[in-house]
C-alpha cells in the first residue's frame, strides 16, 4: 500500500510513488480510475477504521471485553497490512522510513497489551497513505488527455493518390492532407494552402493562427476552414504533444525524489531508537536483573516511539486541505500544501488564466467619413456565419448586423460580400490596405489588439480592435502577491506585444513571451533554483510547466484535463484572489505543522531518559503519549480555521487585509 513499500532497487533517479513492487492496489495504465468507493486501495484503511471505532464503541457501552480486543485487534491487522509486509521488506533491503517507525511502535504498543493505540496508529497511517497513493494515480491516468488530441488517423498524399494510415505511422517528410476542422497529427510546415489554426492546445493562444506555405504547424492544432498540405517534420510518435507527456512524467519522477519533512526527521531516529532500547535491554541483562530491564527497554520503546509525530503532520494537513475546499482550493496531496506554504515566486499563464480566454472588441477607430456603427454592423454582416473567435466577438458587440449578400470566406484572410451593392471585405491588415489608418492599426496592434479591417466600395472604412482582456480582479491579486513578498512572471505563448500591453496593466514587470510548453517548463526550472515556485496555469499547454514547479496550480473547472492532473493544486473557480488566500491558508497550517512536529519531538527528548533511568514507568510513559497526541491533534485541527479576507471585485480594502491574514 504504502509508496514507501519497497523502494527502487537499482534506479536512484526513479522515485517511491512509480515503485509497486509490493502495493496490493497495483493498477495498470489500461486500468480505469475507479471512483473513491470502489477503490481496493482505501478498502483496508476503511476495514481498519470501522474496526477501530466497533472496537472503541463496546469498550465504552460496558461489552465484553474480549469482544473489544477482537474487534481493536482487526482493526490494528487491516491497516497493518497496508505498510508492515512492505517495512519488513525495506528494512531487509537497509532502507528504513516512516513505516518502520510505525511498525515498531505498533509491534511496541503490542508487546506492552496496549492493542488500542497500535490500532489507531496503523489507521491513520494506512489511511494518509491510500489517499496520497489514490492522488499519484489520479495524476498518471490524467496524462492520457495530452495524447487524446492526436488523431487516430492521418490523411498522407502518395504519388496514386490520399490514404489513410495510422497517426503513429506517420514519418519525417510525409505530406499530410489536412481539411477544415480536422486536427494535425503531427508537427509540421505548411507547403501548400492557406488557413487559421487554432493552436491553443500547443501555445495557449485563443485567437486562431493564420498560416500558409512555410509555416510550422503544431501537432494537436484544429485547421479552420481552408485545405492544408503540410510535410511533417516529426514523427508521429515523437511531437510537440508526446514530448509534454515525457516533460510532466519526468517532473514528476524529480519531485518525487523529495522527502517528506516527517520522514527526514525519523529517518536518523530509527537506528536510535533500535539502538537504545537493544542496548538497554542487553546491558541491564548482564549487570542486573534481566526481566526488570527487558521490560525497562520496552518502556525505552515506547517512550521513544514516534506516536504523536507519526500524527503531527497528518492531521493537520487534514484539517487544512479540508478546509481549504470551502474555499475552492483543491491541494491534491500534503506534500503539496507544505510546498504551497513556502512559496516565493510565481508563474502565470497569460490566456484564460490572468485573462478571460474570451476576446471581446475594445476599440473601433473609423475613417473620417464613416460612422462606428456602420462599420461594426458591416463586420457583424459579414462575419454572421463564420465560426472563426474573432468573428464571435463582432457580433456579439452588434445588436442588428448589416444585410450583406454574395458572402464569401477566404481561409487564412478574411470575408467578402456586398452592401447595398457596394463590394465590402472584413479581415486581415495583410490582406486589405489600411489606407488612412495605418497609424491607428499600428497604435492598436501596440495595445495588444488583434486588428480587423473592413473596407467598404474598395477604401478602408474602419478598424475594429479585439482583445482578450484581462480578468477584473486580475491588478489586485497581482498587487497582494507582491506585498506578501511574491515576485510574479507571466509565461505565454502569445506575442511579446500583446502579453506586454497586458502585463503592464497588472503591474507584471517579468513577462516571457511567444513561450513553447518546453520553454515554459524551462523558465519555471530556472525560477525553482533561486525560489520554490508556483505554476498558475489551466491548458494542456500549461502541463509541462505545472508539473516541473514547486507546486502546480490548475485554475478553473474548466481547465484542461491535462492542466488539472498535472496540478498537485486546482482551484475550481477562477478568481486570481483564491492564490494569495491559498497561500496565506497554506503558510498558516505550515506554522501549525512544525509546532506539532516540535512538540512531538520534545516530548520524545523528555520521556527518554525518563524512562531510561526508571523515572517513569509504563503507565506513565503512556498516559504522556496520549496527552501528547491529544495536544497534537487539538493544534493540527486549528489549520482547518479559514481566514477569508477577501472582499468583492472593486471594494478596495481586499488587498491589504489578504497580507494581514497572509502574516498573521
Amino acid at each position: 500500500m504504502s509508496r514507501e513499500c519497497c523502494g527502487p532497487d537499482e534506479a536512484p533517479g526513479v522515485p517511491a510513488e512509480f515503485d509497486h513492487c509490493c502495493a496490493p492496489g497495483e493498477r495498470h495504465d489500461h486500468e480505469a480510475m475507479p471512483v473513491w468507493w470502489r477503490d481496493r486501495i482505501l478498502l483496508l484503511p476503511a476495514v481498519s477504521g470501522v474496526a477501530l471505532l466497533a472496537g472503541y464503541l463496546t469498550g465504552w457501552v460496558g461489552g465484553p471485553d474480549a469482544a473489544a480486543t477482537m474487534l481493536l485487534a482487526g482493526g490494528l491487522l487491516a491497516g497493518a497490512w497496508t505498510f508492515v509486509p512492505g517495512a519488513v521488506r525495506r528494512l531487509l533491503r537497509g532502507k528504513v522510513g516512516v513505516v518502520l517507525l510505525m511498525t515498531i511502535a505498533a509491534v511496541g504498543a503490542v508487546a506492552l497489551g496496549h492493542i488500542g493505540e497500535a490500532a489507531a496508529l496503523a489507521f491513520l497511517f494506512s489511511i494518509a497513505e491510500a489517499l496520497e497513493e489514490r492522488a499519484m494515480d489520479r495524476a498518471r491516468h490524467g496524462l492520457r488527455a495530452l495524447l487524446s488530441l492526436i488523431p487516430e488517423t492521418a490523411r498522407l498524399s502518395r504519388l496514386t493518390g490520399d490514404v489513410t494510415v495510422p497517426a503513429v505511422e506517420v514519418r519525417t517528410f510525409d505530406i499530410l492532407v489536412v481539411g477544415a476542422g480536422e486536427r494535425i497529427a503531427t508537427d509540421g510546415v505548411v507547403v501548400r494552402g492557406r488557413s487559421s489554426v487554432d493552436t491553443s492546445a500547443v501555445t495557449g493562444e485563443s485567437i486562431p493562427v493564420e498560416v500558409g506555405p512555410g509555416e510550422a504547424v503544431l501537432a494537436g492544432s484544429v485547421n479552420g476552414s481552408g485545405s492544408l498540405h503540410i510535410e511533417a517534420t516529426a514523427d508521429g510518435r515523437d511531437n510537440s504533444l508526446t514530448t509534454i507527456v515525457r516533460l510532466v512524467e519526468e517532473a514528476h519522477a524529480k519531485k518525487g525524489e523529495r522527502a517528506r519533512l516527517a520522514d527526514r526527521i525519523a529517518r536518523p531516529l530509527v537506528p536510535v531508537v533500535l539502538v537504545a532500547a537493544a542496548s538497554v535491554a542487553l546491558l541491564g541483562a548482564v549487570f542486573g536483573d534481566p526481566g526488570l530491564w527487558l521490560e525497562r527497554a520496552l518502556v525505552v520503546l515506547v517512550a521513544a516511539s514516534p506516536c504523536a509525530l507519526a500524527i503531527a503532520v497528518p492531521v493537520t494537513v487534514i484539517s487544512a486541505i479540508g478546509s481549504a475546499s470551502k474555499l475552492g482550493i483543491v491541494i491534491k496531496s500534503g506534500a503539496a500544501f507544505e510546498h504551497l506554504g513556502t512559496i516565493g515566486r510565481v508563474a502565470i499563464d497569460k490566456t484564460g488564466t490572468l485573462t478571460r480566454n474570451r476576446p471581446e472588441v475594445v476599440a473601433v477607430e473609423t475613417a473620417a467619413d464613416v460612422s462606428r456603427a456602420t462599420v461594426l454592423a458591416v463586420a457583424a454582416g459579414l462575419e454572421a456565419t463564420s465560426t472563426h473567435p474573432l468573428a464571435s466577438a463582432i457580433t456579439a458587440a452588434v445588436d442588428a448586423p448589416a444585410e450583406v449578400t454574395e458572402v464569401e470566406e477566404q481561409a487564412g484572410r478574411g470575408v467578402a460580400g456586398r452592401f447595398e451593392g457596394r463590394p465590402v471585405r472584413a479581415g486581415s491588415p495583410r490582406w486589405i490596405p489600411s489606407g488612412p489608418l495605418t497609424a491607428t492599426v499600428d497604435r492598436m496592434a501596440q495595445q495588444g489588439m488583434s486588428i480587423i479591417l473592413v473596407e467598404i466600395d474598395g477604401a478602408a472604412a474602419g478598424a475594429i480592435g479585439i482583445r482578450d482582456e484581462l480578468r477584473p480582479e486580475a491588478a489586485e491579486a497581482v498587487r497582494a502577491l507582491r506585498q506578501q513578498g511574491v515576485r510574479v512572471m507571466m509565461l505565454t505563448g502569445d506575442n511579446a506585444r500583446t502579453a506586454r500591453a497586458l502585463a503592464d496593466q497588472v503591474g507584471i514587470t517579468d513577462v516571457r513571451a511567444e513561450q513553447l510548453p518546453q520553454e515554459k517548463a524551462a523558465a519555471v526550472h530556472e525560477s525553482t533554483a533561486a525560489a520554490p515556485t508556483a505554476m498558475i496555469g489551466d491548458g494542456i499547454n500549461d502541463a509541462p510547466a505545472l508539473a516541473a514547479a514547486t507546486v502546480g496550480i490548475a485554475m478553473g473547472a474548466t481547465g484542461s484535463a491535462a492542466a488539472v492532473e498535472s496540478a498537485a493544486v486546482a482551484f475550481t473557480g477562477t478568481d486570481l484572489r483564491l492564490i494569495p488566500e491559498a497561500f496565506a491558508h497554506a503558510r498558516r497550517g505550515r506554522r501549525i505543522m512544525t509546532g506539532n512536529i516540535a512538540l512531538a519531538l520534545a516530548i520524545i527528548v523528555v520521556l527518554f531518559p525518563l524512562a531510561l533511568f526508571g523515572v517513569l514507568g509504563l503507565a506513565g510513559v503512556v498516559l504522556v503519549h496520549e496527552v501528547a497526541e491529544v495536544a497534537v491533534i487539538l493544534n493540527g485541527v486549528r489549520a482547518a480555521r479559514l481566514r477569508r479576507q477577501r472582499q468583492d471585485v472593486g471594494a478596495g480594502a481586499g488587498t491589504g487585509r489578504l497580507v494581514a491574514a497572509a502574516r498573521a
